[in-house]
This record gives C-alpha cells, structure tokens and sequence, in this order.
C-alpha cells in the first residue's frame, strides 16, 4: 500500500468521527480516540506522517475534538478548533479524493471563527452564560454582513428557486445551500452527506433520490427537490421554520423530545439544549437569508 493510498484510508477512518451524529449513536471521546489510535498504528507507517508534515496524534485527537464539541452544547468550545482545522484544510485539497471533504470543512470554518467572536463577548470568567440565539442572531450579521456570493451562487440560484417554488416552499429558503455546501454540489461531510444540502444517504432515499450507481444528489435540481420536500415536511410538523431548520440539521426526533419537555414551541427556549452546530446555523441561515434577500424567517 503506497503513502497516498494510506492517507486515503486513514482520513476516511479519521473523519468518520468528525461530524454531527444521531443521538443514539454517539460514542464517548475516550472510545473514538482509541479507535482511532488503535486502527493508525495498525495501518499507516509513521512516515507517510512524516510526508504530510502533520503531526499524528493532533490530527487524531483534532478529529475526536471536532465531533465531540459539534455534538456538545458548549458554543464556546469550538473556537478552540480553528487553527487547526484552517491548516488542515490546505493538506485535504492536496488530492482529487480529499477535496470534497476539504470543500466541507471550509464550509463549516465559519461556525469555529463565529464561536471565537462569542466568547470574546461573553463575559469574563467560566461560568459564562451560552450565547442567546438573540446574541447569536446578531453575531452572525456582522460576521456576514460583507461576504461576497459564494462563486457558483449566481448561477445555481436561479436554477434552485423555482424548484422550491414549485413544492410549495418560500423560494428564499434555496439558500440554505449557502450554509451547508457555500454552492458546490461536490461538498462532501465525513458522514456521508453530499451535495448543495448536504443530504444524507436516508434522507435522499427518503424523498426519491438514487445514491448509485449514479449519485443523484449532485444534481442542482433533484437535491434542491428534496430539500425543500423534507423542509416543507418539517414545517407541516412544527409550524415554525426555526424549528425546521434545526430539525434538518440535529434531527427530527431530537427537536420534538426538547419541545414536549420545555413545553414549548419556540427554537430560542431549546436552542441552549440543542447541539452546539445546531445552535449556530439557525442564526446563520437567518442572517444569511437577512444578507442575501433582506428577509427574516418570521416573514418568510
């Protein structure tokens, strides 16, 4: 086995940690880091290592990291994170097999440098608050506030609006793709989700689409189809689009056990329970869709 086919395999390993998981599948940091250790030392020489220039152990623990602060409700604690992740970055564009999940990556970069901006306005100490989603809400324009279109933005939206026209979603909602994929189909999260919104291998099936041998979720239109379909059927379930947005990230039934236990139906009176990622692309999209169309969810 040559390095590169080494490196191959120990990222897909490595990054199968690295993402948003349901519930009911998640594992204590503890187990993935041995896994992880255990799987490394059985299968990749130290100089394929030594090639990269990366040091072994902290690409291990970043990715053990990464999932563990992305499923944690601590928004704070992803901030630590964005060194890392910006220089590992340019290792992942090296190969034509690794882009996708560097195109991820970058994608998600921003939830590390928002949660830095957070914490440098909470308060001091370490009994700080959580962000607010008012807070975060905010944050999140200014962070937005002078981001150029995502290069392939104005050429796919006047593709991906008339779909969720047609199944009856607000139009508006196409830019969503910004949030998880910045507009390229080719995104790829470690999970298994690919293309404009990210869809996993379920849900795709779910809603008609093919994941092979022809992989339809790369298609603009077909993706954007089933998209607004799942979007369309979360709102249906919880009458809020907030809410819809952060069931299409963390999950349907997640969102619903926190809502029967707060007794409530509002994302702000969840939101602090919810996962850390969670938390943070709802006011995303919110100030994306404020960035890109001057609306808000309410009017939506």
């Amino acid at each position: 086995m040559d390095a590169r086919t080494k490196w191959m395999l120990v990222l897909s390993f490595c990054f199968s940690f690295a993402v948003r998981a349901p519930a009911q599948d998640t594992v204590q940091a503890d187990e993935l880091l041995d896994s992880v250790q255990n799987w490394v030392q059985e299968n990749v020489d130290n100089d394929v290592w030594d090639a990269l220039g990366l040091d072994q152990s902290r690409v291990q623990q970043f990715m053990v990291e990464l999932q563990r602060r992305f499923q944690g409700q601590d928004v704070y604690e992803l901030g630590n994170l964005q060194q890392t992740a910006t220089q590992l970055i340019p290792v992942l564009r090296k190969f034509e097999e690794t882009q996708p999940y560097a195109l991820w990556l970058q994608s998600h970069l921003d939830y590390l440098t928002t949660a830095n901006e957070l914490r440098r306005q909470a308060r001091p100490g370490t009994n700080a608050p959580p962000p607010t989603a008012q807070l975060q809400r905010r944050v999140w324009v200014r962070e937005l506030e002078s981001r150029p279109l995502p290069p392939k933005a104005q050429s796919l939206m006047p593709r991906l609006k008339p779909v969720f026209r047609g199944e009856s979603v607000p139009q508006e909602l196409a830019w969503l793709a910004e949030v998880e994929s910045s507009f390229n189909p080719l995104a790829r999260s470690p999970a298994g989700a690919v293309g404009l919104f990210q869809l996993m291998p379920a849900t795709a099936r779910r809603f008609k689409l093919s994941t092979s041998p022809r992989d339809e979720r790369l298609d603009p239109e077909k993706s954007a189809r089933a998209a607004a379909n799942y979007l369309r059927l979360l709102h249906t379930r919880f009458g809020d689009w907030r809410l819809a947005l952060a069931a299409y990230n963390s999950g349907e039934q997640r969102v619903n056990n926190l809502l029967r236990s707060s007794k409530t139906r509002s994302f702000d009176a969840i939101a602090s329970r919810l996962p850390a990622e969670t938390q943070m692309y709802v006011p995303k999209f919110e100030a994306v869709l404020l960035r890109r169309e001057g609306k808000t969810l309410i009017n939506l």
